[in-house]
């Protein structure tokens, strides 16, 4: 995995006990229909949804805006969206059938149309509703992302995405909100100001993968699960190990392998799972 440019931040204490961090443990499966499943791994302070938390990891501190070269983290904040749709109850995969399917060639389709009261969320489930036939989780991703050949597709893609991130972001208090001169334009720019929310999303998803790690997927917390594909899809995952030392940054990276590397058709089909989530890792790393 290339190293991102971002996130520069004083060493942390990576073994204190996190604050605001479930355990991963207890009984998440059972709770993925629920809309509070969004407070699972969030910050008591501040609820950030997997769309925000991988935005944030990407946004450079001071500058406020993502790298220039990072041109993943478009669709990644896609997969998030819905994989976000998968863990409220609002969409599912079909059915596998007798003649069993890959999860790449099953369709999304809708669970529960009920509004999230998220936009983002909201528009992606009117697109998905007005679809008919359903479409595959990759199409999907091409689709919100503007990345299709099908004119008749692009009235799908959500735009402004991350400047709407952003703006969730400044209503949270978290980030806010600057104009930035770049000679020939000026650009928009969303520094940090609450480096508390920033520093604890770190935080977590490094103990996920060092002090907390459980060795099993299924026991993982799934929007930590998610988190982590997600950010490395979007390439800022490597922001968060940034601030280790050498030896947990190779002990960090090497677990995060043994996720990437698993056998997605096989864990889809464990008990109490969420198949969106495994067709969208298929998705990011077919």
């Amino acid at each position: 995995m290339n190293r991102s440019e971002g996130l520069v931040q004083r060493r942390n204490i990576i073994r204190e006990n996190s604050e605001g961090v479930p355990k991963e443990s207890q009984g998440v499966d059972k709770k993925e229909e629920r809309d509070d499943d969004m407070d699972d791994g969030d910050s008591k302070e501040t609820r950030l949804t997997l769309m925000e938390e991988v935005l944030l990891l990407g946004l450079k501190d001071k500058e406020g805006y993502t790298s220039f070269w990072n041109d993943c983290i478009s669709s990644g904040l896609r997969g998030c969206i819905l994989i976000e749709l998968g863990l409220r109850g609002r969409v599912e995969l079909e059915r596998a059938g007798m003649r069993r399917k890959g999860l790449l060639s099953r369709k999304l389709i809708l669970k529960n149309d009920t509004p999230t009261g998220d936009v983002l969320l909201d528009e992606a489930l009117k697109h998905l509703k007005e679809t008919d036939p359903p479409e595959t989780v990759q199409s999907w991703i091409e689709y919100l992302s503007g990345e299709t050949w099908n004119p008749l597709k692009l009235r799908y893609q959500l735009k402004n995405v991350r400047e709407r991130l952003a703006k969730n972001l400044v209503e949270k208090g978290v980030l806010t909100t600057e104009k930035q001169n770049f000679l020939l334009f000026d650009m928009t720019t969303h520094p940090l100001t609450d480096n508390v929310t920033k520093c604890r999303l770190v935080k977590k998803i490094q103990d996920a993968v060092l002090t907390k790690w459980v060795n099993d997927p299924q026991r993982m917390d799934k929007r930590m699960l998610a988190l982590i594909f997600l950010a490395h899809a979007s390439d800022v995952l490597e922001n968060a190990f940034a601030p280790l030392n050498d030896d947990d940054y190779e002990l960090a990276m090497k677990r995060v392998r043994e996720l990437l590397d698993l056998d997605f058709e096989q864990e889809s089909v464990k008990p109490n799972t969420t198949e969106v989530l495994w067709a969208v890792f298929a998705a990011f790393t077919k």
